[in-house]
């Protein structure tokens, strides 16, 4: 028969391992689906490669944009620009332009 002592410190004991288990699985846990674990790490890899080309798509873009404003600057305006720009700004067509007509069938 096992005294009432030996049951209490078999009992401390595997209660101790028990919790150390369970402190390292919630940590083990938490280092694989918590808010900074492997699977955020992954989220966030994905995630910089779509926002990498979207800034790279908008630098292309705003290169573009730079570039037609940079011909309506004072300095040295594009006549062939400015009329495109009023004309369009203002639904403007003059009279003596030829506009071709495409039908789609």
């Amino acid at each position: 028969m096992v005294s009432r002592a030996r049951l209490k410190s078999v009992l401390t004991g595997l209660a101790l391992y028990a919790m150390a288990v369970a402190i390292v699985g919630y940590f083990g846990v938490n280092a694989y689906t918590g808010k900074y674990g492997l699977n955020a790490r992954q989220e966030l890899d994905q995630e910089i490669v779509a926002l990498t080309s979207e800034l790279a798509q908008l630098k292309r873009e705003r290169a573009r944009s730079e570039q037609r404003v940079s011909l309506l600057r004072t300095e040295k305006i594009d006549p062939d620009m400015l009329d495109e720009r009023a004309r369009f700004q203002l639904d403007y067509v003059n009279p003596h332009d030829l506009i071709r007509t495409i039908s789609q069938n």
